[in-house]
This record gives structure tokens, sequence and C-alpha cells, in this order.
């Protein structure tokens, strides 16, 4: 879970990067997983760091398409 807070502070902050939009969206995924991992918690203990590292890379991926793609810049 401390991955997951880790996550929210990248998701946060894109709104220097990226439209306001894109950031609703974003923190719409990032909730989504955030309940992933919860509901993983005691189920799947070991899947959660994965959940965090997903989290991650998807944020990655999708500010670096939209600054590729839809010409976001800070």
């Amino acid at each position: 879970m401390a991955g997951m807070a880790c996550a929210f502070f990248l998701y946060a902050a894109s709104g220097l990067v990226a439209p306001a939009w894109a950031v609703v969206v974003l923190l719409l995924v990032w909730v989504a997983l955030l309940v992933v991992a919860a509901r993983w918690w005691t189920p799947h203990p070991r899947r959660v760091p994965l959940v965090a590292l997903f989290a991650m890379a998807f944020w990655f991926a999708v500010v670096t398409a939209g600054g590729a793609w839809l010409g976001w810049t800070a």
C-alpha cells in the first residue's frame, strides 16, 4: 500500500504536465487500482506490490503518450 501512496503523488502531480481533464481521468484510474489493491490485501497479499508497480508504469505510459501525441507541455 505504500507503493500505492507513492503512485498517488505521481498521479496528483500530473497537473503540472497534463490538462485538468486528463488528471481527473488518471485519478479515477488510481482510485480503481486502489480498490483492487485493497480487495487483494488479505486473499492475495503478494499481488499488492504488483498493482502499485502497474500503477506507476501506467502513469508513465499515459503521460508520455499524451505528451507525444497530444502535445501536453508544462
